[in-house]
């Protein structure tokens, strides 16, 4: 289940994700947005003057980066080969898709990060643990047994955590509501069972009208719940079999 609008990305989970691992903020970092969907971290990270570099592995993915972080480097390189000199950056953030790297990303994303440098790693989830969500939830399951599975790929931390090329895992999460009007509701449900007959459709969105009705505090829409579970993992490059050496100009790219 998805708002009609991306859920912001909230400014305590950035600052967290950001910050070094004491905990402090890192003056002028160096930070890769590696994929398109780390695109909403993109403004945020652009005012607090971080040096950034959007990398996806096409043009189309680095123009999604750039509209929302415009000074951003433009690269297009895959994760398991990123063209960087090592140690070239202080911060990656990895939002929404750690699930779909290949095998060798996180050996590439270990040797681009310097010493002190860490991995931030972030999914943005549904929280179904709220009493309206839960009903919605078992009015399509009525439809679909698989609906709102929730299958986000967070899974994949298992393989960060098991990483010889990280330490310790560090995990925080945080709260996040999106209004979603009435009509948006019904229009995502619809959306999600667009082959289902008429007259069962019209049952179902009848159920779902009088969900909302019944749970909204009126003229106030209903508010989505989701968590944004974010992990920062700090680099350990003593399983590099060869010495690396940090870029004394900037960064560089391999061309």
């Amino acid at each position: 289940m998805t708002a009609s609008t991306q859920p912001a990305f909230p400014q305590a989970a950035l600052e967290w994700l950001a910050a070094a691992s004491d905990g402090h903020p890192l003056p002028t970092p160096r930070v890769l947005l590696l994929g398109r969907s780390a695109a909403p971290l993109g403004a945020a990270l652009t005012r607090t003057g971080a040096d950034l570099v959007a990398c996806d592995t096409s043009r189309a993915g680095v123009r999604a980066l750039l509209n929302r972080a415009p000074r951003a480097l433009p690269t297009v390189a895959a994760a398991e080969h990123l063209p960087f000199a090592a140690m070239a950056f202080d911060v990656v953030h990895v939002h929404q898709s750690l699930h779909d790297l290949a095998e060798g990303a996180l050996a590439s994303i270990a040797r681009a990060l310097a010493p002190h440098g860490h991995l931030a790693v972030s999914y943005t989830v549904r929280d179904d643990s709220v009493p309206w969500v839960r009903r919605l939830t078992a009015l399509l399951r009525d439809v679909d047994p698989q609906a709102m599975a929730g299958a986000y790929g967070t899974e994949s931390i298992d393989r960060l955590e098991g990483s010889t090329f990280f330490g310790e895992v560090e995990q925080r999460s945080h709260r996040l509501w999106v209004p979603i009007s009435r009509v948006d509701l019904l229009g995502m449900v619809a959306r999600r069972f667009p082959d289902l007959e008429q007259d069962r459709l019209s049952r179902l969105m009848a159920d779902v009208g009088e969900l909302y009705e019944s749970s909204a505090r009126v003229p106030e829409p209903l508010l989505l719940p989701y968590r944004v579970a974010c992990w920062r993992a700090r680099v350990d490059h003593s399983e590099f079999t060869s010495q690396l050496d940090a870029p004394t100009e900037g960064l560089r790219i391999r061309l």
